[in-house]
């Protein structure tokens, strides 16, 4: 036995330890019931991992996002253990960790049915109460290959050592460097319970998986391609206390109520109908009210801003985007081209930036017109596969309220400034105050332009940034191939984030598409272009208020402001007549006079979450007034029918929320 020195880092302390040879990080952190795992040399440890001379460990707690992660990958492992107890003919895909919760896929020969998750869900917590360890083993490819010969999906991902995707989740299997295997051993025997191919790190054992829950089943392709075999998901969620899932489950119960896809239904504002295709959304008539004002506010404060707005064809030649570099960077994500004019590709846009390029190219341009600010909402399409596509927020075609700007390199700093703040101003108007920014840089395998440039952009912007006094999060390697950007991370009322603008520096594409104008000295330069979209789609965002406001919109976006409801037969043209002058005012309102009885009339309002039922009886007929009932259910009596419509107009006005 000899002694290792060791540094034990918590926070911003370290603390140097003196301890024998085989000592494990477990020993090191003995006592904390909730370090579940270890960091070394920015590595994830098992807690059973032998610490050497010198190394600086830092205990990994499970309420971290790397100790949820492996709290989550771990209770995969037991999911899967109690699926193919349960189903032994199961096949093993993938199971890594993914937001509040996990997933494995499996290859059965039926899907699972809700009785089937009720039946693992019970077997697995069998499994966590039993506290087997789970157990490191570094093996060989080929010992690997011939442990896991009736395991085809395991073996496919043995051959993929050193080139795993972190998008498809085969990275939690197999790494760059050795291949390891976690075997699940009984606690009391050391006897092989269940194995699986894995990197880890794991927790010490099942027992130390404080709370989860099976949540749904799902059919998904192996590895994220059409062109592999469909295979069953399992999701579900894990927690460091059932006190946490219980609020997990509780959120979710709010969020589903808010589901944008629900809402769009049972208010009649939009559908996607499977003869027209998947991702691509018809708005109705109640939908197109709300689309229409959020629209006519956002271009009356552009046109305020000094944008210029313009428009362009939803199709062109495959030449353009050759041009911009979309073909080479981004083709997987365009519609395939349709073949016209003797052979010639024609691509549907999935991008407005080339064709404004265009516009800007069409005559000569002086530095006195700089900054140029064009506006469009433009119609684009983008070809999200299948698995991704989510009613109107991952959509096959959406409407960008796409602007681009065209300045020199003096005027950048500024008008980045101007943007961002005109930005987040028109985002606070429809009702997001919740704020972060996030700065996303150069993918080092895919950009074009020099370094130089890429570095000027993103400083820039990083100020521009900073100035706003909001935190700002970094994205490593998230930025498009012609520049870096800023995202407003916005979050909503009930505390989700949502990426809403974009903000990004292109020195690139003026550069592909030759755009010049004349200096003050008469020379030809190139201006500076800055790429920016404020909701980023209009659908997106629409389905972003719409889980925000939970339906219940202000007035002023709300598709029907008021409606009247007259508590007898009697009383219906006093409020026809209340409707007709609010409506003069620009008003949206509209008078029940079916035959209905009065409370199934203020129940269908509230149903529709109309922020105004204007109620009259007798009372309010005989003193030229109205009454108010609210979305909570309170009232105010006796209101002269002026003041009545004023008031109205006024919560419009301020955009507020009744």
């Amino acid at each position: 036995m000899s002694d290792v020195r060791v540094i034990i880092q918590r926070d911003s302390e370290r603390e140097e330890r003196v301890v024998t040879t085989g000592t494990t990080a477990a020993e090191l952190f003995a006592g904390e019931r909730s370090v579940i795992a270890a960091r070394v040399a920015g590595e994830l440890k098992d807690l059973s991992y032998q610490v050497q001379d010198g190394e600086t460990v830092e205990g990994v707690e499970i309420s971290s996002e790397d100790g949820l992660n492996i709290l989550r990958h771990s209770t995969a492992h037991v999911m899967a253990q109690a699926v193919q107890e349960l189903f032994p003919e199961a096949k093993l895909g993938i199971g890594p960790p993914v937001r509040d919760g996990f997933y494995y896929d499996f290859d059965v020969e039926k899907p699972f049915t809700p009785e089937d998750l009720k039946r693992v869900e019970k077997r697995m917590q069998e499994i966590q109460k039993r506290g087997q360890r789970f157990s490191r083993r570094v093996v060989t490819d080929e010992a690997a290959r011939e442990e896991l010969a009736d395991e085809p999906y395991k073996l496919e991902l043995i051959g993929l050592k050193g080139s795993a995707s972190h998008d498809d989740g085969a990275d939690v299997e197999v790494g760059a460097g050795e291949l390891t295997i976690y075997d699940n051993l009984d606690a009391k025997t050391g006897e092989l319970c269940w194995k699986d191919l894995c990197r880890g790190p794991h927790l010490p054992s099942t027992r130390n998986i404080p709370a989860f829950k099976l949540m749904r089943n799902a059919a998904a392709y192996w590895r994220g391609s059409e062109k592999n075999p469909m295979l069953q998901r399992i999701y579900g969620t894990a927690w460091p206390s059932k006190e946490e899932l219980k609020a997990h489950l509780e959120f979710l119960a709010e969020a589903e109520k808010r589901d944008h896809r629900k809402l769009g239904s049972e208010l009649d504002l939009f559908s996607i109908p499977e003869q027209i295709g998947s991702g691509l959304a018809v708005f109705h008539p109640k939908g197109g009210i709300v689309r229409r004002v959020m629209e006519d506010y956002s271009r009356r404060r552009h046109e305020e801003e000094g944008y210029e707005f313009v428009y362009t064809p939803h199709a062109t030649k495959g030449k353009l985007f050759e041009t911009s570099g979309h073909l080479d960077w981004y083709a997987d994500g365009m519609y395939p081209p349709m073949q016209l004019d003797e052979g010639v590709d024609y691509y549907l846009k999935p991008m407005n930036c080339p064709m404004h390029n265009l516009i800007f190219d069409a005559r000569g341009r002086s530095y006195r017109e700089l900054p140029l600010r064009l506006f469009e909402f433009g119609t684009v399409y983008r070809y999200e596969k299948s698995g991704v596509v989510h009613g109107l927020t991952r959509a096959r075609g959406f409407t960008q309220d796409d602007a681009h700007i065209y300045c020199t390199r003096e005027q950048m700093s500024e008008e980045l400034d101007r943007t961002l703040t005109f930005v987040l101003n028109l985002l606070r108007d429809y009702g997001l105050t919740d704020f972060y920014l996030e700065l996303s840089t150069k993918d080092p395998e895919k950009f074009v332009g020099s370094d130089e440039a890429w570095e000027e952009a993103t400083e820039t912007l990083r100020q521009v940034a900073e100035k706003q006094g909001l935190p700002l999060v970094p994205d490593p390697g998230g930025a498009a191939f012609y520049g870096p950007k800023i995202s407003v991370q916005a979050k909503d009322a009930i505390g989700r984030t949502w990426q809403m603008s974009t903000i990004q520096l292109d020195f690139n594409l003026p550069e592909r598409f030759d755009l010049e104008y004349t200096a003050a000295d008469g020379s030809k330069t190139r201006p500076v272009m800055i790429h920016r979209a404020l909701f980023g789609s209009i659908e997106r965002f629409f389905a972003v208020l719409l889980e925000h406001y939970a339906g219940a919109f202000p007035a002023w976006l709300a598709p029907v402001q008021a409606v009247g409801i007259p508590i007898g037969d009697a009383h219906v043209d006093h409020l026809e007549k209340f409707a007709d002058a609010a409506r003069k005012q620009g008003l949206r309102i509209e008078v029940d006079s079916s035959s209905d009885r009065m409370q199934k009339k203020i129940r269908n309002a509230q149903k529709q979450k109309v922020p105004f039922m204007v109620i009259a009886g007798d009372e309010d007929m005989a003193n030229g007034a109205v009454s108010f009932r609210y979305r909570d259910g309170s009232q105010e009596n006796g209101i002269p029918v002026d003041e009545a419509i004023a008031k109205i107009a006024k919560v419009v006005e301020e955009r507020a929320q009744v």
